[in-house]
């Protein structure tokens, strides 16, 4: 009996060629894995294609709530940026299909897990550090980073193991989708000075196409996280397909994005996120309602380094844990409502409310009916500016001494 191997399986040409490829060089039958993340694949129809290459067996999850709650949630209560511009979402997704990858080879007794990321990019971290860290016990296989093929290669072993190539001929980019966003390269992306085709979209208008009338919507959060849409409770999943669908059709969530990948190479990324676009800046807004000038200012750092330890692949090191432990404290008071404008590519918030806001009319007034004493900021202005009023002093002596 051959050992097994389990594949991550998009049901792509790279890993349609993997299933072949470890059967032939490693001698292994290949269990296939394929997630429905919300990336609106037929996962029917890539179960039979798997099969019909030889594949042993197939797994089709449907992980869309867990991606939600324990992933892309962290991510909101993170405002999770790379690089302030990427909302993570194809980095989100490795982890969980890794944790799913390591527990079917449990379950199938295999010796490894294999994946279809190349040498070049950041996948191939995410998936092998998640994997060696939850069972250092299995092989890793990465077929792509060790075939050395080419395309025309590639396309040509394809033919002569009769892998369909019908989706694959005349494709201009290499694309990732699930719940959270939809990640675009390669063609015409990869000149970061040529303004990317409308034919590289799919999930948002262009601006100019959207509605002459702008689109208003409530975004109502508890403890951090969105709960409800213009009133409507939602669970996490359906709130961020029907926000997708919203704010993609007035242009929003168009990203293209010169990227420092992990491995050193700057990449131009081209992605669409109108859902996560117009989540995050909401719950941003909300904290700085509800949180003092001090954790605002310390928890920028925190999820700047949230964010980068998920891109860089590291979802499973202790510090993401420390750090939520930081996040989670603070979103004991993010409740309360934001109300948003969607228009022409712009998601932009017009007002919000919390019962834990720290806004106090009565100080921030101009009107009559203040209750700030004016009286006391001179003190306060001549305290807060000495160190620097002292400094300015010192350094006007010491040029007339040198003069």
């Amino acid at each position: 009996m051959k050992e097994v191997v389990v594949l991550a399986y998009s049901g792509g040409l790279d890993t349609s060629v993997a299933i072949k490829w470890i059967q032939e060089k490693y001698g292994f039958d290949v269990v296939t894995l394929t997630l429905d993340l919300g990336q609106g694949s037929d996962l029917r129809l890539i179960e039979e294609k798997a099969l019909k290459l030889g594949a042993l067996r197939h797994y089709s999850i449907d992980a869309k709530e867990e991606f939600a709650s324990e992933y892309i949630a962290r991510a909101i209560k993170a405002n999770a940026l790379y690089e302030g511009k990427y909302p993570l979402s194809t980095a989100l997704s490795r982890p969980l299909i890794s944790k799913k990858l390591v527990e079917v080879a449990w379950r199938e007794g295999a010796v490894g897990v294999a994946h279809g990321s190349t040498g070049k990019g950041n996948d191939q971290v995410r998936f092998e550090v998640t994997v060696r860290a939850l069972d250092p016990s299995l092989k890793i296989i990465a077929p792509i980073r060790e075939w050395g093929l080419s395309r025309e290669e590639e396309l040509e072993y394809a033919k002569r193991h009769g892998i369909p190539l019908s989706e694959e001929l005349g494709k201009t980019f290499s694309v990732d989708k699930n719940l959270w966003g939809r990640s675009v390269e390669g063609g015409p992306l990869e000149d970061p000075g040529a303004e990317p085709p409308e034919a590289a979209f799919e999930w948002t208008r262009g601006p100019e196409k959207a509605p002459d009338s702008p689109a208003h919507l409530e975004i109502g959060f508890e403890g951090g996280l969105p709960v409800s849409l213009n009133g409507e409770r939602r669970g996490l999943v359906g709130l961020i397909s029907e926000l997708n669908a919203l704010a993609g059709s007035h242009g929003v969530g168009r990203i293209d994005h010169l990227e420092d990948r992990l491995v050193g190479i700057k990449s131009r990324e081209l992605y669409e996120c109108p859902a996560a676009v117009a989540i995050l800046e909401a719950h941003s807004d909300l904290e700085k309602a509800v949180l003092t000038r001090h954790e605002l200012e310390f928890k920028q750092l925190v999820d700047s380094a949230w964010s980068r330890l998920v891109y860089y692949g590291l979802w499973v090191d202790p510090l993401r844990e420390d750090l939520e432990g930081f996040i989670e404290r603070t979103q004991e008071r993010v409740s309360g409502i934001v109300r948003m404008r969607l228009y022409k590519g712009n998601a932009s918030v017009v007002g919000r409310s919390s019962p834990f806001s720290l806004y106090d009319l009565s100080l921030a007034t101009y009107g009559l009916e203040t209750r700030f004493d004016q009286r006391l900021s001179e003190g306060f202005v001549e305290i807060w500016g000495l160190p620097s009023k002292v400094a300015n002093a010192i350094r006007r002596r010491a040029e007339k001494i040198g003069a």
